[in-house]
């Protein structure tokens, strides 16, 4: 493995993909009844969103309980193979896609930092040579809780990234966004990429 001569930190959802990786997830895994209740549960609370009055934490909070509490572990990473294999391909941004091959033909250290689930991103992160920092589901018994294992990392994808990267150690930092939660973890670079163009 090359010697990093800079650092490349990459949010996934709407910046090396076109859309909500996760939310074409959670309706890909939802019982016909779990999609009927979004509807009438969650519908309100992406209208406060696109408003700005809610936030995506709580939206991923809500939504992944309804989805995932009481599923057996077992069937969703079966689900989340063949959506790392069959969807996530068709759903990448070229451009993007051209920026993390420079990176690597540069030899930098590329991590995705995502706070969507690791039972998809990880065998997509493999494929293309970058480490991961993102949720994880809790299990106990071989099912699920509903809940993140750790917390929600969204909104603590600084912190993440400062706890496992020695960032002095870097003489460049790159970070790519789109969203709130990501401009935190812009502020760490000293390159950095919003929404597809470069802002500093």
């Amino acid at each position: 493995m090359p010697n990093p001569q800079s650092l490349a930190l990459f949010d996934f959802d709407h910046t090396v993909t076109t859309t909500d990786t996760y939310s074409r997830f959670l309706r890909r895994v939802a019982t016909p009844r779990q999609l009927a209740q979004a509807k009438w549960s969650v519908g309100p609370w992406l209208a406060g969103y696109r408003l700005g009055v809610v936030s995506a934490q709580a939206i991923r909070k809500r939504v992944t309980r309804l989805v995932f509490a009481g599923r057996r572990a077992e069937e969703i990473a079966d689900h989340a193979q063949a959506y790392a294999r069959e969807t996530l391909p068709t759903l990448l941004r070229p451009e993007v896609m051209q920026r993390i091959a420079w990176h690597q033909a540069q030899g930098h250290r590329l991590v995705l930092v995502s706070a969507s689930l690791d039972l998809y991103l990880q065998p997509w992160c493999a494929r293309h040579g970058m480490e991961l920092i993102c949720n994880r589901l809790e299990a106990r018994d071989g099912v699920l809780t509903g809940r993140y294992a750790d917390g929600d990392c969204g909104p603590r994808k600084q912190a993440l990234i400062r706890a496992r990267y020695d960032l002095t150690a870097y003489p460049r930092v790159f970070a790519y966004g789109d969203s709130r939660e990501d401009r935190p973890m812009l502020a760490l670079a000293h390159e950095r990429w919003y929404g597809g163009r470069r802002i500093a």
